[in-house]
């Protein structure tokens, strides 16, 4: 052990076990150092002992079974090297498949029995098992991480060079010893060693804890800290204004939830200090309307306002909208994105800085250099989780401390809220506007897939559009490579001569625009898509939706999903469609099928799905979170916010010198946040 190396600065490639090539891979999934190395954490372990006879597997599950290889096939060589054996215990047979993996074949000795860890698939008279993780039996280590891997790097060859990066550098601990006390946290080296390589599931529980609390504890200070830096005098204080113009002009009468929010968010401009707000409502609560009424009156304090989202799409779509409540009364409009031609931005920028434009909507064309305000106040960005704080900092830097709100759709139950949006208030709207229909949703199997296909042409010949989301299905195969099958194969079905478009994560922006305006101008009838379906793209056209495999997401996504369609006056349904029979699946279906409330549904997630990342990689703009788990780490958040408030009181700015250590700790995790 090296106490002189630095492992934050020590290249990863220089670890044994690593060296150029291997690096290069490693940096696929992050890792440049060898602190990078050790801090990529497991997303789960395996106990290996705990042992399942084959014969009482259920297909689609994850097992540990132990067994002898009985035979190994000859390999196939092709585009994709497939090596096969056939391995057995002293009730039934499975066949184990590896794609282009010759060493994990070549380990697997024949008359040799192992543990092996995998999804049951194929049927219950031939069980496969492909590409599983697995030990020997005469291995003294039994539990096992398992890793987020790339090709090329197996969890095993991961897990030797975290080793050697263990043995070979000395880890300090930024924390101090009477925190680590008083919350009975494992010492950081400690925690790094029994989270890689535990003796025990105690061990492993213990160390995902103390590191879980390490991050969660940064992440509240840094959010606490963000939240005080904010109460600063605005230059955009302002004054009671009658809002009677705007609610006489609109077509329909606001929510309760609506005027609730408006009112809060008016009260907040009033202040000395800007107001910094999260106005979360579940999908077509009407927060676009609540967006028009705080830009109205902004206009009737002589200022101006943006409306910054994510993709060029969404933010034409709220052009529109807000065109439509908003120019009525006298306001003038501008679009600017990064499709408009040199000649349209110049227009639309001299336009803004001269104060010739009351709102303006865009991309984030609107944080570079070249726009300019003349009295920006309102800073209004929707989908906060797809903007990092600074994306938002940039476009609030264009005004005088103007005022912040940031709409979500993304329903949070609110206790964690408070938590999770640290540095914002929060405005919530739970109520739906009126004779709005709710999406009917149902859940079958695979067998019901040629009726859905003329489900859904009846509808496309009455005139309407259909959504089919496609998952990753299994291991080795891309979403894109599964939803461009997916909409081949369609051509096989009674959908042939349906205009079809193709949606996935790997489709340029631009082209995915593209295909959206084609899916909104009803030029495309049904969208297969992977999960990339624009959050508020408002197609109300589109009536039915599809889910595949829908045990695969979780519920709050689907609801998200469901979201989609539902949005006309036609009666719209979601079909989710999975063969997983288990109570777990059944009991989720259940739920999705009896409530459209999405506040309630994400209450029922975090009850049900426990660790699990529940909303993707990103949290919601928060710093990416490498361990902890905000929704299933829900005890610790109280303890985490108890000592992080515990040491704000004392140190707001955590200068002094006993915590530098944590300063430094918050600084490296604000700082790897938001680079897109």
């Amino acid at each position: 052990m090296n106490e002189n190396l630095n492992p934050k600065e020590y290249s990863v490639e220089y670890v044994k076990g690593v060296g150029p090539k291997r690096a290069q891979l490693l940096n696929k999934l992050g890792i440049y150092s060898a602190m990078d190395l050790v801090t990529h954490y497991p997303r789960g372990h395996i106990d290996f002992t705990d042992i399942t006879d084959i014969s009482m597997t259920d297909l689609e599950e994850w097992y540990v079974i132990k067994a002898k290889v009985t035979h190994k096939y000859a390999p196939y060589f092709g585009r994709i090297h497939v090596f096969k054996l056939m391995v057995s215990d002293d009730t039934d047979d499975v066949l184990i498949t590896f794609f282009n993996s010759e060493y994990n074949f070549t380990q697997l000795k024949l008359g040799m029995t192992y543990h092996f860890y995998g999804k049951i698939t194929g049927t219950y008279l031939r069980r496969e098992m492909n590409s599983p993780i697995f030990i020997s039996e005469s291995d003294p280590a039994k539990i096992k991480p398992r890793y987020h891997l790339t090709t090329g790097i197996s969890n095993n060859i991961l897990s030797n060079c975290i080793k050697s990066a263990i043995d070979k550098f000395s880890f300090g601990d930024e924390l101090p010893a009477w925190i680590l006390d008083k919350y009975k946290l494992m010492p950081f080296e400690a925690a790094i060693r029994n989270i890689h390589f535990p003796a025990s599931k105690e061990n492993y529980d213990s160390a995902k804890r103390s590191l879980s609390f390490r991050e969660l504890f940064s992440l509240q200070l840094g959010l606490k800290m963000l939240k005080a830096r904010n109460v600063t005098y605005t230059g955009c204080k302002m004054e009671n204004k009658d809002m009677t113009g705007f609610y006489s002009s609109l077509p329909f009468s606001l929510t309760g939830a609506q005027l609730r929010s408006i009112n809060e968010c008016i009260n907040d401009m009033q202040g000395n200090t800007p107001m910094n707000r999260l106005l979360q409502g579940d999908v077509g609560s009407g927060k676009t309307a609540v967006a028009a009424a705080l830009c109205y009156y902004a206009y009737l304090n002589g200022t101006q306002s943006t409306l910054m989202a994510p993709t060029e799409i969404l933010a034409k779509q709220h052009y529109n909208t807000l065109c439509g409540f908003l120019e009525p009364l006298g306001l003038k409009i501008e679009l600017l994105t990064g499709s408009l031609t040199a000649a349209q931005k110049r227009k639309a920028r001299s336009m803004i800085a001269d104060g010739l434009v009351d709102v303006v909507v865009g991309t984030q064309a609107l944080i570079q250099k070249d726009t300019e305000f003349l009295n920006l106040s309102l800073v209004i960005t929707d989908e906060q989780h797809r903007f990092g704080v600074e994306q938002r900092a940039a476009l609030s830097d264009k005004g005088n401390n103007p005022h912040i709100l940031v709409m979500s759709a993304t329903p949070i139950p609110r206790t964690l809220g408070m938590i999770i949006y640290g540095d914002l208030d929060i405005s919530i709207l739970d109520e739906m506007p009126a004779g709005r229909l709710p999406v009917k949703t149902y859940a079958v199997d695979t067998s019901f897939r040629e009726r859905l296909y003329k489900f859904i042409l009846k509808y496309v010949n009455n005139g309407f559009q259909a959504y089919i989301v496609c998952p990753l299905i299994e291991e080795g195969v891309s979403e894109k490579a599964y939803a461009t099958k997916y909409a081949e194969d369609l051509l096989n079905t009674c959908l042939r001569d349906v205009p079809i478009g193709l949606l996935h994560g790997k489709m340029k922006q631009a082209e995915k625009d593209k295909v959206m305006q084609a899916f909104k101008n009803n030029e495309i009838k049904v969208l297969v898509s992977t999960t990339v379906i624009e959050v508020g793209v408002d197609v109300p056209n589109a009536v039915v939706m599809i889910i595949e495999n829908a045990e695969q997401f979780g519920l709050s996504q689907l609801h998200q999903l469901r979201g989609r369609v539902g949005r006309g006056k036609e009666q719209s349904h979601c079909i989710l469609v999975t063969d997983n029979k288990n109570d777990y699946t059944v009991q989720r279906m259940e739920i999705m099928k009896n409530s459209s409330d999405g506040f309630v549904i994400a209450n029922e997630d975090l009850k049900l799905r426990g660790p699990g990342d529940f909303f993707g990689n990103r949290q919601h703009g928060l710093p990416t979170l490498k361990i902890a788990d905000i929704y299933a780490d829900t005890p610790l958040l109280s303890l985490t916010n108890e000592c992080a408030e515990e040491l704000i009181k004392d140190d707001p700015t955590l200068s002094k010198p006993e915590n530098k250590g944590i300063k430094k700790m918050v600084d490296e995790l604000f700082s790897k946040c938001y680079s897109s």
